[in-house]
């Protein structure tokens, strides 16, 4: 039979990533720089395992029925509470819902508040699956040069005044995935008064926002947020478990009441046992603690990973030196592209995520590369970057 896929499916490519992984998996001898999971280490297993048991005993129905769409209440309250405590974040206009993971919040915005030929803008480089979740809805996807600032602002105000219909704007402004960037404050404001001039939608994406090992928190976009424009999509799959996939979106109540609407045709709920775990660990654990744990982990790898790159990689290859997050964003020299490499790379047992697979025009050649450093072991992570150094040494001299 020939099957006649819908316009939108058509459109959407498979996630590079995960069809690496995919690879990786299928093949132990490679090693993976490649994934952007958290570090075994970071998850508390103990913990977990520790909460499961309690809830199993204490009321196991409550986290083995269906539940209301917008979360368990006690953790959507724990997170308002959190958020508004710590970072400063939501106003008296501003409600909260439970999805499932980050992933779901990239892929309920769009679906609310794009036709088909309205224009999505985003940065250059971004999130695959951020550029998938607006790409199924129809939108035209704009994507955005970045500096050492973040995006940059004449052009993001160009593209808004030219573009046709432009409904929103996706940004991840701390720690990016995959340029591990952080944008400046003093971008953050200019952008967001650009954006309440323009009446345009901010959905900013923070899942890496806790995970600084250096530096000083620069304020996200909501906690400015006096006029709700912004959809905040946060995590906990970077500080507790990303396999639990209990994320959150913060938005104006108007705003929000149609996003749980889709989210009701969605998946119904979030999973309700992990949500209450999740509460649990909130209201019971060293959360704190926790966190400052995590980050010593990362800063400890990526310091690792950049020693290493000091070392061993060719001196005409760049690359970030992030305060926080889980990536790193190397440059080959001009006229190079990654994904020739990442064939070569392949051939001796590593893997990276090519340029090209974080930009809007997916086919145009890439110089850039994505490294992870939370998931490798620390010997791998010394493997792979000498197979990785080989491979450029070779594709270079062969140029």
């Amino acid at each position: 039979m020939q099957y006649k896929f819908s316009d939108r499916i058509r459109n959407v490519k498979p996630s590079a990533i995960r069809e690496i992984l995919k690879y990786t998996n299928a093949h132990p001898d490679v090693i993976a720089l490649s994934t952007g999971s958290p570090s075994n280490e970071a998850i508390p297993v103990e913990e977990i395992r520790a909460i499961s048991d309690r809830i199993y005993r204490e009321m196991p129905l409550a986290g083995l029925q269906y539940s209301m769409t917008e979360g368990y209440p006690s953790l959507r309250e724990t997170t308002k509470k959190r958020l508004k405590e710590e970072f400063g974040i939501g106003r008296d206009f501003d409600d909260l819902i439970i999805t499932t993971g980050g992933q779901q919040g990239l892929a309920l915005t769009p679906n609310v508040l794009c036709n088909p030929g309205d224009t999505v803008i985003v940065e250059a480089p971004t999130f695959v699956s951020g550029i998938n979740a607006m790409r199924i809805q129809g939108a035209n996807v704009v994507g955005i040069d970045m500096d050492e600032e973040g995006m940059i602002f004449d052009k993001l105000r160009e593209a808004i005044e030219t573009e046709p219909n432009v409904k929103l704007l996706y940004l991840i402004p701390t720690f990016q995935n995959p340029s591990g960037k952080t944008m400046s404050l003093a971008r953050r404001k200019a952008i967001y008064d650009l954006c309440v001039e323009k009446g345009v939608v901010i959905l900013e994406d923070n899942p890496y926002g806790e995970l600084r090992f250096r530096g000083e928190d620069i304020p996200t976009f909501k906690s400015m947020d006096d006029a709700g424009i912004v959809i905040y999509n946060g995590s906990y799959s970077k500080v507790l478990s990303a396999g639990m996939r209990i994320g959150f979106l913060m938005a104006h109540k108007e705003l929000l009441q149609r996003l749980t609407v889709a989210k009701q045709f969605s998946d119904c709920h979030t999973n309700i046992f992990f949500q209450i775990l999740t509460d649990e660990w909130l209201k019971n654990a060293d959360v704190a603690g926790h966190i400052e744990k995590i980050r010593k982990i990362y800063r400890e790898r990526c310091d690792f990973m950049l020693e290493l790159l000091d070392r061993c990689m060719d001196k005409r290859v760049t690359f970030t030196r992030p305060d926080g997050g889980l990536f790193l964003w190397c440059t080959l020299p001009e006229g190079c592209d990654s994904q020739e490499l990442s064939e070569l790379a392949l051939k001796k047992g590593v893997a990276f995520v090519p340029g090209r697979d974080f930009m809007v025009d997916s086919d145009a050649p890439c110089r850039d590369f994505r490294l992870n450093f939370s998931t490798p072991s620390y010997d791998n992570m010394e493997k792979g970057i000498q197979r990785l150094a080989e491979a450029v040494d070779d594709y270079l001299t062969g140029r």
